[in-house]
């Protein structure tokens, strides 16, 4: 429907919702950074909307400094950036594989990476730990990143699979008569034009990775492996919270993703509006 045939209170009412969700998104975070600059004892004495009566600057500095905020932050990126490449990669070979392959074993693998939508993180951490720790990894980065792939491979094979079924069989079967074989089809067809169906599950794992407390609390020891949800849990105790030290871990933790937001915007919006109309 194009704009010009929407009626004006249409609009209206259109834009008022629009603009109320934007205020109920942003502002959480708005406050948030906000009462990052309060003290402690100024957080619950005073009114829980109001801006600081002196904005310091120490919260930030001790969650940096005593925090080592900055040992967290680099094994979240680390974290974030192989298991994205890694969940990226392996599903669009997996989807290519399973989408335009019809041998008799390729639909029970793939009902078997299916399967593995249902699995939730609760139901798998006993034996995932015991399986870790049996083989030596247990404390260490790949311990973390092997769970962290495994377990972003099921729908990211599912949501690839259906992607590249639509893409033309006429089209490989062309590159193939050329003379190129199934890894150039792939490396220079398919995974290409997998494109937006790749930008959507980018987002989907980075955040995913990015914000995961559970399995890397479970698998690791110390802070050498630990990621930035751990220096979060720091503040939050059964014997009180220190809230401006909690909302600036907190601050800089959102950083990084509205970073990577402002910087592919346009790349998201492309990929999930292309997604959207493959068909």
């Amino acid at each position: 429907m194009e704009s010009k045939n929407i009626s004006l209170p249409t609009r209206v009412i259109f834009y008022a919702i629009m603009i109320a969700f934007t205020v109920l998104t942003i502002y959480p975070i708005f406050w948030m950074i906000i009462q990052s600059f309060k003290t402690h004892q100024e957080f619950i004495t005073t009114n829980k909307l109001s801006f600081p009566d002196a904005w310091v600057f120490t919260n930030y500095v001790f969650v940096w400094v005593q925090g080592n905020f900055f040992n967290f932050f680099v094994n979240s990126v680390i974290y974030s950036v192989v298991t994205v490449a890694s969940v990226l990669l392996l599903a669009n070979m997996a989807g290519f594989a399973f989408a335009k392959f019809n041998f008799k074993i390729t639909k029970l693998l793939y009902g078997l990476f299916i399967i593995g939508i249902l699995l939730t993180i609760q139901s798998i951490l006993i034996p995932l730990f015991l399986a870790i720790n049996s083989v030596g990894l247990y404390n260490t980065r790949i311990g973390v990143l092997i769970p962290y792939i495994g377990l972003g491979l099921p729908m990211a094979i599912y949501l690839c699979t259906d992607f590249i079924k639509s893409i033309p069989d006429e089209i490989l079967e062309s590159a193939k008569i050329d003379g190129a074989s199934y890894s150039r089809i792939f490396a220079k067809i398919v995974f290409p034009m997998c494109a937006p169906v790749s930008v959507t599950l980018a987002i989907i794992t980075f955040t995913a990775t990015w914000n995961e407390f559970i399995l890397m609390n479970l698998l690791t020891a110390g802070d050498a492996y630990k990621s930035i949800p751990a220096v979060v849990g720091r503040f939050v105790g059964s014997l009180g919270t220190d809230f401006g030290r909690l909302f600036a871990s907190l601050s800089l933790s959102v950083i990084p993703i509205l970073i990577f937001y402002l910087i592919f915007n346009g790349q998201i919006t492309k990929g999930v509006t292309a997604g959207a109309v493959k068909g």
